[in-house]
């Protein structure tokens, strides 16, 4: 489940990396408390409309630029949960490999069942191979 308060720390974060700006100074000039400002950027805490605008001030950037770029994110991430397949996790899960194990005849188990893949079929001779002495383009008989 995708939680707007994280996308709206992500974003409030972004901001403040790319001025090159501290926690401190912003939670300052917002008149925030450092640690809220932190917990606000960490999706912790939901953002008023009002700390939200002192945050956006202290960023020097509009509100409305701040909630369209949640907009486009939360819209990136829907796409993405909607486009997994089914019965498969999606990136942001944790994943374990899977080892790969060679195939042994198991009793009891028939050699084309199911549980069993089949083998692999045989490489195919080719009939004609293009030789690099011929021009380029020429089909050469084997």
């Amino acid at each position: 489940m995708v939680l707007l308060r994280r996308l709206l720390g992500d974003v409030l974060r972004r901001h403040r990396i790319r001025q090159s700006r501290t926690l401190r100074d912003v939670s300052s000039a917002a008149g925030v408390s450092l640690g809220y400002l932190s917990e606000v950027e960490r999706g912790r805490k939901e953002a008023s409309s009002e700390l939200l605008a002192a945050i956006c001030g202290a960023l020097e950037v509009s509100m409305s630029e701040v909630l369209h770029e949640v907009g486009d994110d939360l819209a990136r991430e829907e796409r993405r949960v909607r486009l997994a397949p089914v019965g498969f996790a999606t990136a942001s899960s944790s994943r374990v490999p899977m080892p790969t194990m060679p195939v042994r005849p198991v009793a009891g188990i028939p050699p084309h069942h199911p549980a069993r893949p089949l083998p692999k079929p045989e490489p195919v001779t080719p009939v004609a191979s293009v030789s690099t002495a011929a021009p380029f383009g020429a089909i050469v008989a084997a």
